[in-house]
Order: C-alpha cells, then structure tokens, then sequence
C-alpha cells in the first residue's frame, strides 16, 4: 500500500467507513470565501495602527515578509492537503511524515490556540457592542455572542459556510472601498480630507525607529496571517477536496498582496506614522486614514467591520478547534467519545460540546467580581501567542520528509512546492531565527517562553503515549509497519 492511500483511509473517506464521516456541504464559494476570511482578520484592522507606530512606513516591509512567508506556508500545505485532504490537516501529516508525538503536540496546541482565540473575540465583540448599547452590560454582552455564534456549528456544515460566505463578503466589500478611496487619495482625485498624495511614505523617514524596529514589527505581524489554513481543513468536508484547496491555495497569494501589503502601503503614504492616534490601544490605522479622508461616520464604520471580522474569527474559530479535536480522537489522541458524529448532519457534537468549554467559563467568568476575566484572556494569548511559528515551523518539516517519501514511491503530486528543498529549508532558518529573535527580545520573551513551555508539556506527553503505545494512525497497525509504508 502506497502512503497515499493510507492517508486516504484516514480522511473523510477511511473516517466514512469506521462510522465516523463528517457531513459534505461545503460549496466552492464556501472555501472561496473561507480563505479570504482566514486572510482578513480583526488584527489587519485593529493592530496595523500600532505596528505602523512602532516601524514607521517601513511597516509595509514587515507585511511584506510576513505575507511571503505565509504564501510559501501554504504551498506547503497545499502539497500535502491535495495529496491527501484530512480534517486534521498539519497535525495528521506532522503525525505521519515526523512522529505521533508531533502530531498529538501541534494539534493540542492549535486546539487550545483557537478556543482561546474564541474567548478573546467575543470579549471584543462585547465591547464594541456595548459601546452601541450602554444600558446593556457587557458582559452580557460576550455571553449571549460566545453562545449564539457557536450555535451555528452544532448544524450542517453548509450553514456555517453560508455565515462565513457573508461575514468575508462584508470584509472583503469593506476593504475594496477602502483600497479605491485611498488609491483615488493617493492620485489627488479625493480631496474630501486633510490628506492627498503619498508624501508621507517619506516625509518623516521610511525607517525612523531603525531596522531592529522592523524586525520586532515583522514577529508581531506574522500572528496576523494565522487563519488562512483553515481552507486545507473545512476542504475535507467538500467535494472534490483536492481541487478546492488547490484553488484556494493559490488565490491566497494575490489576496495577501492586495488585502494586506496594498492596504498598509496606502496608510503609510496617506497618513504620518508618527500620528498619536495611531498608537492608541484598540484605535486603528484603517478607522484612522478614513477620518483624515473626511469619510463621515468612520468610527461606526470599522466598528461595524471589526465586529463582523470578529465575529467571523469565532465562529471558524470554533469550527476549526472542533474539527483538529475530531482528528485527534479518530487517531486515539483524545478521548474515543470525541469522534462521534450526528447522523444527521454529519457533525462531531462532542468534539464540538468540547470546544465550547473555555469560552464558556471565560464568558462566565465576566460576571464574577473577585475574576478579572481580561487578566485571564491576557495570560491565555500569551501563553498560545508564539503559536503560529510553531505550526508553520512544523508544516515546513512536515512537507520536507513527506515530499521525500512520496517522490520514493513515485506518487503523483498535484501541487508542489517551488525550487524544492531550498525554499523549504529558507522557511525553516527564517522562522528557527524569528524564534531565536523572539527569546532574546524583551517585547517577546515572556511569550515565547510561556508557549514553550506549554509545548514542552504537551510534547512529553505525546512522546510518553508513543513510546508506550506505538500505531500507525493512517491504517491502525503497529509502528513497524508504519515505517514500511514510508519506504
């Protein structure tokens, strides 16, 4: 038996004859949709403002970096997925191509990534709408939304595909209008504000606070592009997965150059990097370059944005979480009770129930005076912080040795990655020394040691499971016929 087809038999179609098949109701324009929302996130409109304060224009070069890295990532990825789509995406190749333990750390770590992801979004959410309705609590608040928007994933998943499908058209109709009113800016035809032309891409200096400032804002941006894998995984649940993520993987690439690197370069041309508001908490470069267009209602615009990004980001947050969990029960990497599905619909109810635990408790907990919930939220982000280093780190090694294995067997591959090996290992020195950086960055230890920490934990505990009981995830049979697959 070919690696191939081992894999298959531990996707949705293997997974369909073990009892366990999740639901097919994802369209194309689902997945189309689902890959832009992955890109434009609630960071790309609220963070942006202060990486621009710290770097000045030379922001735009931190985007840059970040949105390569990101598109040679999910090359990578796309590699791997369309030679055998799987709900459990990186965690399930890292499992097969590196070790069991690595699969059992990164999806555990992603897993609890996103559940807090989930946590922190509806405390924004809560916020801007409490600011629309001040007579309302907020901490009702981030409950009644924690609980009405992971409703949706307790049902088929064409129904969270048609929410997603909306809340990106949202974004995506959002910052078209933004990139048209700028570019009409920069030319001098919109004259409705106090700025016009692209002189302050330089006025003040394209690097003002040096290059280390750059780099620092390069760490903090990369956290921005986490999402956009998300497509590789709800592709399983679709028909034809292979040409889905193929083509979902591919339009990334202009989308990040568009959406994110288009949009910074025009802020940085319109508005002075060195602007207070910029660096105001929250405040926002987007809602920011609005206002001195002259835009009316600007706030209440983004605001309504970032809601819907929010929103959005909880809802595939929950989503993803259920589905990594779903794979980590079908490898016997969590509890067996987590693999059953509806038969109805198709979706893993208690891989589901299970993901909507730390939201619940952490929205809970806003109604508690002796808690302060946002000293919780802090420490939990910080702890999962580094993540996306981490499951880009281990998409790269995973791609190496599977490519390796799979040329060996001759294997058809649909989508490669470019100049292999070499822009493999550049990916792997770029993010080993961006870790590197990070430990000896004041702004990022506390960080990058709370997460590794965290890893460590997680990995010892998937290395003690391996040694004690070793399997072949794809096919259930011993480890050594494992090893004879990949031969």
């Amino acid at each position: 038996m070919s690696w191939s087809e081992a894999d298959l038999q531990s996707s949705g179609q293997g997974a369909a004859k073990a009892g366990r098949q999740l639901g097919i109701g994802f369209k194309p324009r689902h997945l189309t949709m689902m890959s832009i929302a992955g890109v434009i996130g609630g960071s790309l409109f609220v963070s942006s403002g202060s990486v621009i304060h710290n770097a000045g224009p030379a922001a735009v070069l931190a985007y840059l970096a970040g949105g390569i890295l990101m598109m040679l990532i999910m090359r990578m990825l796309g590699e791997m997925a369309t030679t055998s789509p799987d709900t459990g995406s990186f965690s399930t190749y890292a499992d097969r191509a590196i070790g069991s333990w690595a699969g059992f750390t990164i999806g555990w770590l992603y897993w609890l990534s996103w559940v807090c992801i989930m946590a922190w979004e509806a405390y924004v959410a809560g916020k801007i709408l409490h600011g629309w309705f001040p007579a309302i609590s907020m901490n009702a608040f981030v409950l009644g939304i924690t609980l009405l928007l992971m409703s949706v994933n307790f049902f088929n998943v064409r129904h969270f595909g048609e929410m997603e499908f909306w809340f990106a058209l949202i974004k995506v109709v959002a910052i078209c209008s933004f990139l048209a009113i700028c570019t009409l800016a920069a030319m001098h035809v919109w004259r409705g504000g106090e700025v016009i032309g692209v002189a302050n891409l330089t006025a003040h200096g394209f690097v003002p606070n040096g290059v280390g400032a750059v780099v620092g804002a390069m760490l903090g941006v990369m956290f921005a592009f986490l999402g956009a894998e998300i497509a590789t995984i709800a592709a399983s649940e679709s028909k034809n997965p292979q040409e889905q993520i193929a083509k979902t993987t591919k339009s990334v690439i202009w989308r990040v150059g568009l959406f994110y690197v288009g949009s910074i370069f025009l802020i940085v041309c319109l508005v002075p990097w060195n602007d207070p508001f910029l660096g105001e908490s929250g405040y926002g470069a987007y809602r920011r370059t609005l206002e001195l267009l002259g835009v009316p209602g600007a706030e209440y615009l983004m605001n309504f944005v970032v809601l819907t990004s929010v929103s959005s980001c909880l809802v595939s947050a929950h989503y993803t979480a259920s589905r990594m969990l779903f794979s980590l029960a079908v490898r016997g990497d969590a509890p067996s009770v987590l693999k059953r599905t509806r038969h109805a619909n198709g979706a893993p109810i208690w891989a589901i129930l299970a993901s909507c635990a730390v939201p619940v408790v952490l929205a809970l907990m806003n109604f508690s005076e002796a808690l302060r919930p946002k000293d919780v939220l802090d420490t939990l982000m910080n702890v999962t912080g580094s993540t996306a280093l981490l499951v880009y780190l281990v998409i790269a090694f995973s791609q190496l040795r599977m490519r390796r294995k799979l040329q060996e067997q001759g294997t058809l591959i649909p989508m490669k990655m470019w100049m292999y090996p070499w822009l493999t290992w550049a990916v792997i020195s770029f993010i080993s020394i961006c870790l590197v950086m990070m430990m000896l960055s004041p702004d990022y230890q506390s960080v990058i040691f709370s997460t590794g920490g965290l890893t460590l934990c997680i990995m010892a505990v998937g290395i003690i499971r391996q040694t004690r009981s070793p399997k072949n995830t794809a096919t259930g049979a011993s480890e050594t016929q494992a090893k004879a697959l990949l031969r």
